[in-house]
């Protein structure tokens, strides 16, 4: 296993505490006005998903857990689990919805993402920094409203609800960044692969 320093925590990073995993869901690097620095971080136990706060100093070490990153393509969701298929050797992951509820409303079925795992066992869902969905909602705009910055409500074909430009109609597909959720430009059917 190795270790990091406290300030080299990032989101998405598993690590190891009491013999237990956790997913770092955020880190802040504070410097209050009186007193030393110090890195905020927040995690959620990777199964109960509990979350915890950590309030470490930057000379402070955590431990990393070993991971196996596998390419897998969603397939259907079955009772409350997601299942995804390795592209490999075609064994079948089921991931709760605590693990990966967050990132499915990116995940539209048959598309291909990371699937990490620790120790056989899968944990998360690694999506690409932007993904490409159809809209299957769009509100209608104001006629000639699109000089300016106001953005109509939309829902994406996977639920995913979102804000976009008052030009964009149903049926458009729309490049969306996963980490933020915003719309980031018009795109094309093809550029879904």
């Amino acid at each position: 296993m190795a270790n990091i320093r406290a300030n080299k925590a990032r989101k998405g990073n598993i690590l190891i505490l009491d013999g237990e995993l956790f997913v770092v869901t955020s880190h802040e690097f504070r410097k209050p006005g009186k007193g030393s620095s110090f890195n905020q971080i927040k995690l959620k136990h990777h199964s109960t998903g509990a979350q915890k706060a950590l309030r470490l100093s930057s000379d402070e070490t955590l431990e990393l857990a070993y991971l196996d990153r596998r390419q897998a393509t969603y397939s259907y969701k079955e009772g409350e689990n997601y299942v995804f298929m390795d592209c490999e050797n075609y064994e079948q992951y089921f991931l709760t919805p605590s693990l990966v509820d967050e990132a499915m409303p990116y995940v539209r079925e048959n598309q291909q993402v990371g699937v990490t795992l620790y120790e056989g066992n899968p944990l998360t869902v690694e999506l690409p920094t932007t993904v490409v969905l159809q809209i299957t909602e769009a509100e209608i705009g104001a006629r000639g409203d699109t000089v300016t910055n106001d953005k109509v409500k939309a829902v994406a074909e996977t639920g995913l609800e979102l804000k976009v430009p008052p030009y964009i109609t149903t049926g458009e597909y729309v490049k969306i960044s996963t980490e933020t959720g915003e719309f980031q430009a018009r795109a094309k059917a093809e550029d879904q692969e």
